[in-house]
């Protein structure tokens, strides 16, 4: 197996971590700080390097690239600001999802500026008393008599849904009468300022502080027939895919962490004189700078796996699962460590390992926690799991 980039991959690597760490590096903290969406960075990102179009299809006008090529930019972006990356790797996300489900007046629509990267939509799965667990939705979508679909409900925690860029929200809601026998759901693409959406207060959260995540709430909202996302009945199997595409990026986005963790810490223990040496050359710090790094490398290769099968179109859900699992949960570890490393400093807010140590800890909640994917895992692995 190769493991090795290609040299056009290696160009855009390159391309990508001298942006963030000339623009987006320098500026995270203020961003953090602030905790306000960075409308004009975005937009100053997908001008100069155009990020946003890397894994969409050139008669879109994407880049034509894969997983692999996206996973690398969120890793670069994410090692500067994990924040940034995340509201990037969700944008470019539900963009996909119109590729592949959409119709072609959703994609003629709405792609062209998600591909720009002039514009930035959500997915709305998440509801409070269910969480990401579709069957427990209760978002409910039913057929007015003008042969429209009215939409109430509420999700929680969504990612760009109420931003300056934000063009729609996909919406998952059951679209089944409440008699049915089994429910059936489906995902609407609601464009953003439709009456009867209200996009609640921004959250204030540990970290991830500067992307845009609102609380949705949905009382007789009116969208055409059209607004259907795929076929009536299948936003489950469509959510679900999303989430599983997905997973691949916040692998990337653990990653770039990891890997920002160790860059700061390699760094400080070479500066940073105690007891006569460098810290660096103290046995303790060196044994967990060294566990920091086979943590990122190995992250490195289940992340790179998993995207390279997502493009052939081989990635199973145990490998997706895996990835998302060791990449999100090896990540606390490592800026865990990186914290330690850096002793009080590293428990200030203005030391960036703090920040990293706030920011990743959502990873191993979002898109399914740790404990969803480890029940994957071993259901994949012929064991009797029950997700009920």
């Amino acid at each position: 197996m190769n493991f090795e980039l290609t040299q056009d991959q290696k160009n855009l690597q390159e391309t990508v971590r001298e942006w963030a760490q000339a623009e987006l590096a320098p500026v995270a903290y203020e961003l953090d700080k602030e905790g306000k969406f960075p409308t004009e960075l975005y937009l100053k990102m997908n001008q100069d390097i155009g990020v946003a179009s890397i894994p969409f299809k050139e008669e879109h006008g994407g880049l034509g690239l894969g997983t692999v090529e996206m996973s690398l930019a969120i890793e670069e972006l994410a090692r500067a600001d994990q924040t940034f990356a995340l509201t990037t790797m969700v944008a470019v996300a539900t963009g996909l999802t119109l590729q592949q489900f959409g119709s072609d007046f959703q994609k003629q629509t709405y792609l062209p500026d998600i591909v720009a990267g002039k514009a930035v939509g959500s997915i709305a799965g998440t509801e409070p008393q269910a969480g990401s667990w579709t069957a427990g939705f209760t978002t409910r979508a039913k057929r007015t008599d003008e042969g429209k679909w009215s939409i109430s409900g509420e999700k929680a925690f969504i990612t760009n849904s109420g931003c300056d860029l934000t063009s729609y929200n996909l919406i998952a809601a059951i679209s089944t009468p409440p008699e049915a026998e089994k429910s059936k759901m489906s995902l609407f693409l609601v464009p953003a300022g439709t009456p009867g959406v209200e996009i609640g207060k921004s959250y204030d959260k540990l970290g991830w502080r500067s992307s845009d995540t609102h609380p949705i709430y949905l009382d007789n909202a009116i969208v055409d027939d059209d607004a259907i996302v795929g076929n009536e009945g299948d936003g489950r199997y469509i959510v679900h895919k999303t989430y599983q595409f997905a997973r691949c990026y916040l692998s990337a986005c653990a990653l770039g962490l990891s890997q920002a963790c160790l860059d700061h810490s390699i760094a400080y223990a070479q500066d940073r004189k105690a007891f006569g040496k460098t810290l660096g050359g103290l046995q303790m710090v060196q044994k967990m700078i060294a566990d920091m790094a086979v943590k990122v490398e190995t992250s490195r290769l289940l992340a790179r796996q998993a995207a390279a099968k997502a493009d052939a179109g081989t990635a199973s859900l145990k490998e997706l699962a895996m990835a998302k699992y060791y990449c999100c949960e090896t990540s606390s570890e490592v800026a865990d460590l990186a914290v330690q490393v850096h002793g009080g400093f590293g428990y200030m807010n203005d030391c960036p390992v703090s920040r990293y140590l706030r920011d990743t800890r959502i990873t191993r909640i979002g898109d399914g926690s740790s404990q969803i994917q480890t029940m994957i895992i071993a259901r994949e692995m012929g064991l009797e799991v029950d997700f009920t």
